[in-house]
C-alpha cells in the first residue's frame, strides 16, 4: 500500500479545512483528487508531502508516518505544485543535475537526469534555458524534477494548467505512462482531465469526502438517468415518440434528431427499434449519451 490516509483533520485557527478524511491509494493507480476551491485539496496534498502537519489523524507513505518519519516519506514522494518553481536562468540539463545532486550526489544525478530527459521528451530542449521554454516544456521539466529520486508516489497539483491542446495530450499520455509504475494522485479542476487519465476519482467538499469510486462507476452511479440520441429518416411527432415505454422526457435536437431521457435502470433502445417498425421509419443513428463527470461534480458539491 503506497498511501494510507486515516481520519485526517486539519484546522487553521478555528477553521476546519479537513474533517476526518480517510482513503488509501495502491501502487499503479492514477487517482483524481477533486473539489471546489477551498474544499481542502491542497491542504491534503501538503500533508501527504510533509509540508503541513495534520491536527489529528495519520498519514503513511509506504509504511512511514509523515510526522514520525518525514525524511523517509520525502524520499518516496515526488511533488509537482501548481505554480512550478524553476530557476529560469539555468539550462534544462544543468538544472536537473543541480537539483538531483542535492538529493542523490553528482554521479547518480547525471544518470537519473539522462533517464528523466528521455522519459519526459526533453531531449531537444535540454540545452535551452528554462526561461526560453514554452509552458508545456516547463511542465515537463517540473515532472522530471519531481521524479529524479525515483519516488514511489507522485503528487501532481494542476499539472496541465495553461497548456495548449497538443501539450495537453502529450502531458496526459506521459502521466498515464508514469501511472503504470507509480502511485499518482492528481488534483485538477478540469473534469475531462480526470476522465482521460484517472482510474479512480475522490471528490472532497467542505473538508469531507463525498465520493470515492472508479471514475466510470461514479459517473454511472450518480447520473440517475439514461440519455439516448436517435435520428429517424422521416419526421416523427413528439407526442408519438413520447409514448415509447420507459421514456420520461423528449426534446428535439434538430430536424429528425431527438433526445430521450429514461430512468437509469431502463434501456429504451429496444423499444425505439420496435417503435420505428410500427411507424414505418428507419433509424439512421442512435447513441447512448455517456454520463458527464462535470454534472456529477456539481451534483455533489453545489449547495442546494
Amino acid at each position: 500500500m503506497s498511501v494510507s490516509v486515516e481520519a485526517i483533520t486539519k484546522y487553521y485557527g478555528s477553521q476546519k479545512a479537513l474533517d476526518e478524511v480517510s482513503f488509501t491509494v495502491d501502487p499503479g493507480q492514477v487517482v483524481g483528487f477533486l473539489g471546489p476551491n477551498g474544499a481542502g485539496k491542497s491542504t491534503m496534498m501538503k500533508i501527504i508531502t510533509c509540508f503541513l502537519p495534520p491536527s489529528s489523524g495519520k498519514v503513511t507513505v509506504d509504511g512511514f508516518d509523515v510526522r514520525e518519519s518525514p525524511v523517509e516519506v520525502r524520499r518516496r514522494v515526488g511533488y509537482l505544485p501548481e505554480h512550478n518553481p524553476l530557476y529560469l536562468d539555468m539550462y534544462v540539463k544543468e538544472f536537473l543535475v543541480f537539483i538531483g545532486g542535492i538529493q542523490l550526489g553528482r554521479a547518480e544525478a547525471e544518470k537519473r537526469t539522462a533517464r528523466m530527459i528521455e522519459l519526459t521528451g526533453l531531449g531537444p530542449e535540454q540545452k535551452k534555458k528554462i526561461g526560453a521554454l514554452s509552458k508545456g516544456y516547463r511542465q515537463r521539466v517540473g515532472l522530471a524534477q519531481s521524479m529524479l529520486h525515483d519516488p514511489a508516489v507522485l503528487i501532481l497539483d494542476e499539472p496541465t494548467t495553461g497548456l495548449d491542446p497538443n501539450q495537453l495530450i502529450e502531458i496526459r499520455q506521459l502521466i498515464r505512462n508514469i501511472g503504470k509504475e507509480k502511485t499518482v494522485i492528481l488534483s485538477t479542476h478540469i473534469m475531462q482531465e480526470v476522465e482521460a487519465i484517472c482510474d479512480r476519482t475522490i471528490i472532497v467538499n467542505k473538508g469531507k469526502i463525498v465520493a470515492d469510486e472508479k471514475t466510470a462507476v461514479l459517473k454511472e452511479k450518480l447520473s440517475g438517468r439514461n440519455v439516448v440520441i436517435v435520428e429517424f429518416d422521416k419526421p416523427i411527432s413528439q407526442s408519438e415518440i413520447g409514448k415509447v415505454k420507459g421514456v420520461n422526457t423528449v426534446s428535439n435536437v434538430k430536424g429528425n434528431i431527438w433526445k430521450l431521457e429514461s430512468d437509469q435502470q431502463v434501456d429504451i433502445r429496444q423499444q425505439l427499434f420496435q417503435f420505428a417498425v410500427q411507424q414505418q421509419v428507419s433509424i439512421l443513428a442512435m447513441q447512448k449519451e455517456e454520463s458527464n463527470l462535470e454534472s456529477v461534480f456539481r451534483q455533489l458539491t453545489v449547495d442546494k
